[in-house]
């Protein structure tokens, strides 16, 4: 299964129903033209999931791949000693920090990296790959698909946090789980069911 978001909108591509998603508008495949879906989906302004079931998912995923340029990036949800966890504030949403890969970057490295240049601590340890997310945006008018490998992280409980000002990056917060709920509100949703899944 292949979940690509379109800002509020998320497309699953799989070969069969989930049982675990309830609220969504199925496809026909026959009458599907990716880029048509796109320019109607990328400015809906509230969560909806569309379902597009295919035997050959797989090859219907990389079809609409190949369609535009893709970026790799990487990121993490870090954890200090005290349950809580790191959340980031950029372009009016809560976020977790992330980051494109370099040149020659692992995405292990690059995930490492970018969470202590955008929030200004030292991750102390890199645990398991959560999962591969993928969203759509658009780029001087080029569309780019954006694929992001998260990670576990631990980290002590810096007090002083130093946002990446020149990324955007306003407010780094430590917060417990029972807080997330303001994150919720206020965030993506692809960040929003990769908390779900988590937590």
């Amino acid at each position: 299964m292949y979940k690509i978001y379109i800002n509020e909108v998320a497309l699953i591509i799989t070969d069969s129903q989930p049982s675990d998603i309830q609220d969504y508008q199925k496809l026909k495949l026959s009458e599907f033209i990716f880029l048509k879906f796109y320019q109607q989906v990328k400015e809906y302004n509230s969560p909806k999931i569309f379902l597009l079931i295919s035997k050959d998912f797989k090859s219907y995923f990389k079809k609409i791949k190949r369609s535009m340029r893709m970026i790799k990036a990487s990121g993490g949800l870090v954890r200090n000693e005290e349950g809580s966890y790191l959340f980031i504030f950029r372009n009016g949403k809560w976020d977790l920090p992330k980051g494109k890969l370099d040149s020659g970057e692992t995405a292990k490295i690059a995930a490492v990296r970018e969470v202590e240049e955008e929030c200004g601590i030292q991750i102390d340890s890199l645990g398991d790959k959560i999962c591969n997310t993928y969203h759509i945006y658009e780029m001087n008018k080029e569309r780019i698909l954006k694929k992001t490998s998260w990670y576990r992280m631990s980290a002590v409980n810096q007090k002083v946090l130093i946002p990446q000002i020149e990324e955007g990056i306003t407010d780094v917060r430590w917060l417990a789980p029972g807080d997330f709920m303001m994150i919720r509100q206020n965030t993506y949703p692809l960040i929003r069911d990769l908390l779900n899944a988590e937590f």
